[in-house]
């Protein structure tokens, strides 16, 4: 299972490719806290990929769930660096012994303190294109519009990403 963070949700959103999280080989959960944050906040903003957002949770592809206050989640909140929202990713990632999808720093280090396995948003569009949910034209495609929308890509990372997209069109031949 993947527990999303916020930041995937939205620049997916904003690349008008959250459905391809119907194709990933996991089952997509998000904490109630992202769901407020992203849907509940976003839309009363106006921002319209709340409401992409909220229709894949609406059509069952994205699931919400509750936080439970365990000792993990507790100490979690502590962090001052850490907003409720991802303790909450966190803390339901390490009680699923799921894998929390996020993209920023800090978060992905107190996940390793914590035990608790991540990846980020590239790996979401990669899973979708290994699973030929899209293809490579359209993952390079969802990652620059991701970034042309703000979403920050380390130019190494970058570069990677795009090589794996290569290799995978290449294994689909």
């Amino acid at each position: 299972m993947y527990v999303l963070d916020a930041t995937p949700l939205i620049y997916l959103g904003k690349a008008q490719q959250v459905d391809l999280l119907d194709g990933v080989p996991r089952r997509c959960v998000i904490p109630e806290p992202i769901y407020d944050e992203v849907v509940v906040a976003g839309r009363e903003a106006g921002y319209p990929d709340a409401r992409r957002v909220e229709r894949v949770v609406e059509d069952g592809t994205l699931s919400t769930v509750s936080v439970d206050e365990t000792p993990v989640y507790e100490r979690l909140c502590e962090h001052q660096r850490l907003s409720d929202a991802d303790a909450a990713v966190l803390a339901v990632a390490a009680a699923a012994d799921a894998t929390a999808v996020m993209d920023e720093q800090y978060g992905r280090d107190a996940a390793s303190a914590e035990g608790v396995a991540t990846r980020g948003t590239a790996y979401l569009v990669l899973s979708a294109q290994k699973c030929g949910v899209i293809d490579e034209r359209e993952a390079r495609e969802t990652i620059d519009t991701m970034i042309d929308a703000g979403w920050y890509c380390a130019p190494d990372l970058y570069a990677k990403v795009c090589q794996k997209m290569e290799e995978l069109a290449d294994e689909s031949d």
